[in-house]
Parts: C-alpha cells; sequence; structure tokens
C-alpha cells in the first residue's frame, strides 16, 4: 500500500462514514495514512466557501466531504498540466503519473496556478488511520487495495465511482459492483 493508491470499501464495511467511499491515499508512511474520500460530494458549491477557486472546480463544482477527520480543514487537488511540475503551490501525489495530480496550496492565489492546473477538486475533512490501523482494517477484509486513475479524483459522477473502479479489476472483485446496499432486501 502506498500513496497514489486507492482503498475501496469492501461491501462488508459496516462503518456509515465509509460503506461504498472510494479514498485516495495522499500519504503513507510509518506514522499511519491519509487520504480523501473521491465519491461523497456535499450540497455546497465551491463558489460560497472559496469564490476565487470556484472557476477551476472540477464538475460537479461541489466541496467533498473527504472523511470524518478535521472535517472543517481543507485539501485541494488539482489536475496538472505537463511540464509544470515545480511549480510553488503545486505537490505532486506519489505513485501517480509525473504531474497528473497533487495537493494545492490554498493560500496561494489560483491565477498563480492556473497555468500548472487545468481543474481542481476540494474536499472538507480527510480519512486518517493511526500506525498499523488500516492495514489491520485491509486483513479484516474491510477494504481492498487497488491502483488508482488520475482521472479517479475528478470523476463527473462520483455516486458512481464506487461501482465503475470495481468494475475495472475484473472477477472476482468486479462481482462486489452488483452487491445490493441492503442485501436482505435482495
Amino acid at each position: 500500500m502506498r500513496a497514489g493508491q486507492l482503498v475501496v470499501a469492501t461491501p462488508q464495511l459496516g462503518d456509515p462514514n465509509f460503506a461504498r467511499t472510494v479514498v485516495l491515499l495522499l500519504q503513507v508512511n510509518d506514522d499511519g495514512a491519509l487520504g480523501v474520500v473521491l465519491n461523497r460530494p456535499t450540497e455546497t458549491e465551491v463558489a460560497e466557501v472559496l469564490p476565487l477557486w470556484a472557476p477551476l472546480a472540477a464538475a460537479p463544482p461541489t466541496v467533498f466531504a473527504g472523511g470524518p477527520v478535521q472535517p472543517q480543514a481543507a485539501i485541494c487537488l488539482g489536475r496538472g498540466r505537463p511540464g509544470y511540475l515545480t511549480v510553488p503551490g503545486f505537490a505532486q501525489v506519489d505513485g501517480l503519473p509525473d504531474g497528473a495530480l497533487g495537493t494545492i496550496d490554498l493560500d496561494g492565489s489560483p491565477d498563480d496556478l492556473h497555468r500548472a492546473v487545468s481543474e481542481v477538486r476540494l474536499f472538507a475533512g480527510y480519512a486518517g488511520w493511526s500506525a498499523g490501523q488500516l492495514e489491520a482494517e485491509i486483513g479484516e477484509g474491510a477494504w481492498w487495495v487497488l491502483d488508482a486513475l488520475p482521472a479517479d479524483a475528478f470523476a463527473v459522477q462520483p455516486e458512481l465511482l464506487w461501482r465503475q473502479v470495481l468494475l475495472r479489476q475484473g472477477p472476482p472483485i468486479a462481482f462486489a459492483a452488483s452487491y445490493p446496499a441492503d442485501p436482505k432486501l435482495n
């Protein structure tokens, strides 16, 4: 497991904070792991909270619930343009193609990053695990560790992302994409 990979909730994961979520890992080290939930858009428009960044907001241009940890904190991801790997305010996400995806320093000006970043997505909060915690949850069958595509962070229909990521894996994981939300109703 490394930064730039996805942890995708298995149907058995019952925690309502993470049921059917797709989490992009941004940092994995000896202290634990940190990521953002890619498929939980909120009703809050980016223009309401960060109007200067709204012109760069990817569709849907809403703030996403990045996870239950520090929901008042903001993490911004940007889709990098080729040739702009060393622009101040853009820190590449390891494990993905060069410049494909990075975190954005929201204290900077969007005008300074407009040439380097084609679009951004804003997350309120993040998902975090202490040392060994995520590995234990994976061992219990709560998560699949899967390769990410840079486009995953900018899904136009984020409510379909969990299913789409599972389907592209092929059997047996792809079978879980049809798993009912409530198996008792099946």
